[in-house]
């Protein structure tokens, strides 16, 4: 099937209008060796706006957000996040961006020897530079608080249900009030109880915090909880977008071929 039959399958985004442009990516493009990953990705998120992509293992959706943090440099295009083309930032400007987006690995990326408090503290002491222990012990309180971890303070990772362990590495990504959330595959691994539970939590965490977030899964209960906005990736490009009913309509095989 050809890639200009699945566009016309939604309508136009939503979230289109004159709401403030977070990320823009034009033509990004990104080879390894011989494998071209991304062949032209188009796509405008907006602010407060969850963006969910969907696309087959291989497709390259990791490979886009890693591309807007600047852990890789694309072939072509350009990444403007947050008014600055990334590709354009020195170390100190790049840096400082990355302040201001969280990034929620599959694993949780917790440090296993360092208690729940001591993982937020040193997000707080090394990106926001927070020293007063009241402060410190306020904003940590706060956020174990929102992600319905008020006791798991003094336990260690190794102690934490895999589902804790996600809710204790959002609020680990939160508690430096980021403007931007990347999550990849943030309910991989969990039993579907326990996934719906990450969805609800990460669709509350955008409404309370305002932040603007793309969504890389394969869960299609997870999107169905925290899109906005479904995009979805087939052969390096992005070839269908609209919201989840919308595209849960489409007559296009493809596109139906996600909702069976």
């Amino acid at each position: 099937m050809e890639i200009a039959e699945h566009k016309a399958v939604a309508n136009e985004p939503a979230s289109k209008g004159k709401k403030e442009v977070v990320i823009e990516i034009k033509g990004l493009k990104k080879a390894f060796g011989d494998k071209q990953v991304l062949k032209g990705i188009d796509l405008v998120v907006h602010r407060g706006e969850n963006v969910v992509v969907l696309g087959r293992s291989g497709q390259g959706k990791s490979v886009t957000i890693q591309c807007l943090v600047g852990l890789l440099t694309p072939d072509e295009g350009t990444l403007n996040v947050l008014g600055q083309e990334v590709n354009k930032l020195d170390d100190k400007e790049l840096k400082e961006l990355r302040t201001k987006i969280g990034f929620l690995f599959q694993g949780a990326a917790l440090y296993d020897s360092m208690t729940v408090r001591e993982n937020m503290e040193f997000a707080l002491t090394r990106v926001l530079k927070i020293t007063d222990q009241s402060e410190l012990d306020q904003r940590v309180d706060d956020i174990l608080e929102s992600v319905g971890l008020p006791d798991a303070a003094e336990k260690m990772p190794s102690d934490l249900s895999g589902g804790m362990r996600k809710r204790i590495g959002l609020a680990r990504t939160l508690i430096v009030n980021p403007e931007i959330m990347l999550y990849d595959e943030p309910t991989t691994g969990l039993d579907p109880i326990t996934s719906r539970e990450i969805s609800q939590l990460i669709l509350d965490m955008q409404k309370k915090y305002k932040t603007t977030s793309i969504i890389i899964t394969h869960d299609m209960e997870c999107a169905k909880i925290t899109a906005d906005r479904v995009v979805i990736m087939d052969d390096g490009k992005y070839v269908a977008e609209g919201t989840f009913e919308e595209l849960h309509k489409s007559t296009d095989k493809f596109v139906k071929s996600y909702f069976i």
